[in-house]
């Protein structure tokens, strides 16, 4: 699906391809919107930095939100998707880092 809307990718540093100064390899290109203000940050530190509020982690019943920016091609994807794409964005085959995944627990329900 084709986003129509610029979206805003907040954060600290961050580029048009949504790395920041936290997470900048070639890699690090996703961005999050996050459940408890459904705004975009480039990734936990961002927002913790910036939000004043304490981050929420999406419940596996909501998956379906669209809540995953590529920095590469600027297309959402569903949680569901983001997860199980193997890496690889769906749209523009960008490998994404697959050593987010250890930061899933942050982002959502396990």
């Amino acid at each position: 699906m084709k986003n129509t809307a610029p979206i805003t990718i907040h954060g600290t540093a961050v580029n048009e391809r949504t790395q920041c100064a936290h997470y900048h390899s070639e890699r690090d290109i996703i961005a999050i919107r996050h459940k408890c203000c459904g705004e975009f940050y480039a990734c936990i530190q961002c927002h913790n930095e910036a939000a004043n509020h304490k981050a929420e982690v999406w419940p596996k019943s909501e998956f379906q939100a669209e809540a995953i920016y590529c920095g590469n091609c600027h297309q959402t994807l569903s949680i569901a998707s983001y997860l199980s794409c193997n890496s690889t964005c769906p749209h523009c085959q960008a490998a994404f880092n697959p050593g987010c995944a250890n930061h899933y627990h942050l982002y959502f329900e396990q």
